[in-house]
């Protein structure tokens, strides 16, 4: 499985929030939810994103945006709007407008805004957690991102907003795995068109599409716990050790072993999260001879021990 697809892939980026936003300006909302990952996608209209500290983003009809948390930032209709509300985790509202400012409510099915049929629709989704490989994929993002309309395909934005409105058995099933083909459509436009693999974090992905290092990343991504070398894997795909190296590292943007290293771990944080995991079985299963060697791995690519970490997820679940 490529790293891409591992963005997707477990049960932590099911049950994503979704929702339609119909508003009428004068219109802001803070966005103060912490959570990892939004999708905003604008139907009509235009909406500017502002995130704290850093300069704003302008939204026009059939662009996407991916916005990485846990920042703070604020969606509005104009730069200078007052937010009337802010969103808080778990999706909690709390009114900042005065009482000569219409309210901010329920206004469909999954539908919310000031106005029943505004001038402004957007979309949003939330992923409300998300996984260690996926965190290692996005943290190659800036923290807005904006694919411009040609490079979505609109019939997906329009079939996420019929669908959002619908309450039918399933249906947040179907909003999901819709959501998640938005999001994967942003991610490759993005990932593809960015700049060097040093500056941005996206050498994995243009990297694949490389016959040599392709197939070494297939072969680490699809079985981490083999006791891949550099020497082995340039030999597998044809090279030199000294060849191979070279161009991973040119390719990718870090070394070979230092890439497996922190897929392993991203992994690894996974399945510590899946009932029954032990720290001997996931040091097995990515790739470790001793449940110590594999906790000491862990702590330095993740400041705590395997089990500080599970014990975190439990409490945080509790």
């Amino acid at each position: 499985m490529d790293p891409l697809a591992s963005v997707l892939a477990g049960p932590s980026a099911r049950g994503a929030f979704v929702l339609r936003c119909s508003l009428e300006p004068p219109w802001a909302m803070r966005i103060a939810d912490e959570a990892p990952l939004s999708v905003v996608a604008l139907v009509r209209g235009q909406a500017y994103i502002v995130p704290s500290g850093g300069a704003p983003v302008l939204l026009r009809a059939g662009d996407v945006a991916v916005v990485r948390g846990p920042e703070h930032y604020t969606v509005a209709d104009e730069i200078g709007t007052t937010p009337q509300v802010r969103i808080e985790p778990g999706q909690v509202c709390i009114p900042l407008a005065g009482p000569d400012t219409p309210a901010m409510t329920d206004v469909g099915v999954r539908t919310w805004g000031n106005a029943r049929d505004g001038s402004t629709l957007l979309l949003d989704g939330t992923y409300e957690s998300q996984s260690m490989v996926g965190r290692r994929v996005l943290a190659g993002l800036p923290q807005i991102v904006v694919a411009p309309r040609e490079h979505v395909p609109s019939a997906l934005i329009d079939y996420l907003s019929a669908q959002i409105s619908r309450d039918e058995p399933g249906q947040a099933a179907v909003l999901d795995r819709i959501l998640d083909l938005v999001l994967i459509a942003v991610l490759r436009w993005w990932f593809a068109s960015s700049g060097s693999a040093s500056s941005d974090g996206a050498g994995w992905y243009r990297a694949s599409a490389d016959p040599v290092v392709g197939q070494a990343l297939v072969l680490m991504q699809e079985q981490p716990a083999a006791a891949w070398t550099v020497e082995g894997l340039g030999a597998t795909t044809g090279l030199s050790r000294a060849a191979f190296a070279r161009r991973f590292t040119a390719l990718v943007g870090e070394p070979p072993m230092s890439y497996l290293t922190g897929w392993r771990m991203s992994l690894a944080a996974d399945l510590l999260a899946e009932p029954g995991a032990t720290v001997a079985s996931v040091a097995r299963r990515v790739g470790y001879g001793t449940p110590f060697a594999f906790s000491t791995a862990f702590k330095r690519e993740h400041q705590v021990s395997p089990q500080q970490y599970r014990a975190s997820l439990v409490a945080t679940t509790a």
